[in-house]
C-alpha cells in the first residue's frame, strides 16, 4: 500500500504517494484556484488510483486535535475527515515547519549552503526558520542520539524594533494590523510591507515597476526582489538588504531561544532566489548582534536549505516511521 505526504504552504500545496521508495506521484497546485483542502486534494488523488495505508500531512498552521486553521489560507483541515472522505486509514496533521524539521536529516551535503560554519561537529539541540508566505520556526530536540523535530508558532511572537527606523516600522505596522508579529516584517508579505512603509513615509522614492506590480494585483515580494538582483533598483535594495538584517536578527533570537549549538538552518522558498544578497555579511552580522552573546552565536553552524521539497520530503519521512 502507498504512502500520501503533503506540504500545505500559504500558496502552494505539495503532495507526494510513495510506495516504499518508488515515487508513484508528485505534483504542485497553486492554492489560489481551490475553495477547500479536499478540493485540491481530490483533485492530485484522481491522477493515481492506489490504496493509501496512511498519510502525512504538514499544515501552515497550529495543529490542534488533529484539526488547523490554516494561518493564511481561509480553509480548515480536520485529519478525521479527510481519513473518512478518502478511506485512508491514518492520516496524520503536522504543522508544515515540523515537516520541514523531519526532512533536514534527509538532504545531502550539496542542497545546503553554509553561511557560517560554526564549530566543527557541533552537536545540540538546533532550529529551524523559514520564510516564505508566512514565516515559520521549529526547534529540533537533541537526544543524544538524533534530533526530534517539534513545532512551535514563534514567528508570531511580538516584533521587537533594534533602531529608530524600525520602532517607526512597528507604528506604522500597528496601525495597519493591529499587533505586529515577525511575520508582518519577515515573510513574502514582510518584503512588502518594507517597501510600502519606505515609501509611504517619503523615506524612499517608488520604484514605478513595483507600483504597477501593486496596481495590478500582481505579486510585489517577487517583483522587488527582480528589482534589487536584476534591476538594481535602489529603494527596492535597501527594502531586500533590510528584509535580510530582519531575518537575521530573528534566526538569532531563534538560535538563543533554542540554544541551538546543533546549527540554525534557513529553509522557505525566499532564500534561495536571493542568494546573492544572503551571501553578503548583512544576515550573519544581525545574527550575532546579540551584545554579551555575540561569541557564542558565532559558533552555531548557519546553513541555507536549498531544496524546496524539504517539508514534503520530511512529511513522507515522518509517515515511514513505525510509531506513526
Amino acid at each position: 500500500m502507498a504512502v500520501l505526504a503533503g506540504d500545505v504552504g500559504g500558496t502552494k500545496s505539495r503532495f507526494l504517494l510513495k510506495q516504499g521508495e518508488k515515487v508513484l506521484l508528485k505534483e504542485k497546485f497553486y492554492n489560489r484556484y481551490y475553495e477547500s483542502f479536499s478540493e485540491v486534494l481530490k483533485d492530485f488523488l484522481t491522477k493515481k488510483s492506489v490504496k493509501i495505508s496512511k498519510a502525512c500531512l504538514g499544515i501552515a498552521g497550529p495543529i490542534l486535535h488533529n484539526r488547523c486553521a490554516a494561518t493564511n489560507l481561509p480553509w480548515e483541515i480536520d485529519g478525521s475527515f479527510l481519513s473518512s472522505e478518502f478511506k485512508i486509514p491514518k492520516v496524520r496533521l503536522i504543522n508544515d515547519m515540523e515537516a520541514n524539521a523531519y526532512g533536514i536529516s534527509c538532504l545531502k551535503k550539496e542542497e545546503f549552503v553554509v553561511l557560517n560554519p560554526g564549530e566543527k561537529d557541533a552537536k545540540g539541540h538546533a532550529a529551524l526558520i523559514s520564510a516564505g508566505t508566512g514565516l515559520g520556526e521549529a526547534g529540533l530536540f537533541w537526544s543524544g542520539k538524533g534530533h526530534r523535530p517539534f513545532a512551535t508558532e514563534g514567528s508570531h511572537a511580538d516584533f521587537a524594533p533594534r533602531n529608530e527606523l524600525e520602532i517607526h516600522l512597528l507604528c506604522y505596522l500597528k496601525k495597519k494590523y493591529g499587533h505586529v508579529s515577525y511575520e508582518r516584517a519577515v515573510s513574502g508579505m514582510g518584503i512588502a510591507n518594507l517597501y510600502r512603509f519606505l515609501v509611504d513615509q517619503g523615506v524612499e522614492k517608488s520604484s514605478l515597476a513595483v507600483e504597477k506590480v501593486f496596481e495590478e494585483g500582481g505579486d510585489p515580494p517577487e517583483a522587488i526582489s527582480e528589482g534589487a538582483l536584476k534591476l538594481k533598483d535602489k529603494t527596492c535594495l535597501r527594502v531586500m538588504e533590510w528584509f535580510i538584517s530582519l531575518y537575521g536578527a530573528e534566526a538569532g533570537n531563534v538560535a538563543l531561544k533554542f540554544l541551538s549549538k546543533g546549527g540554525l538552518y534557513v529553509g522557505g522558498g525566499i532564500a534561495p532566489k536571493i542568494l546573492p544578497l544572503f551571501k553578503k555579511e548583512t544576515f550573519m552580522t544581525a545574527f550575532v548582534d546579540k551584545g554579551r552573546f555575540c561569541d557564542l552565536l558565532k559558533q552555531i553552524p548557519v546553513k541555507i536549505i536549498l531544496n524546496e521539497e524539504t517539508a514534503l520530503i520530511g512529511a513522507a519521512a515522518h509517515a515511514s516511521e513505525k510509531e506513526f
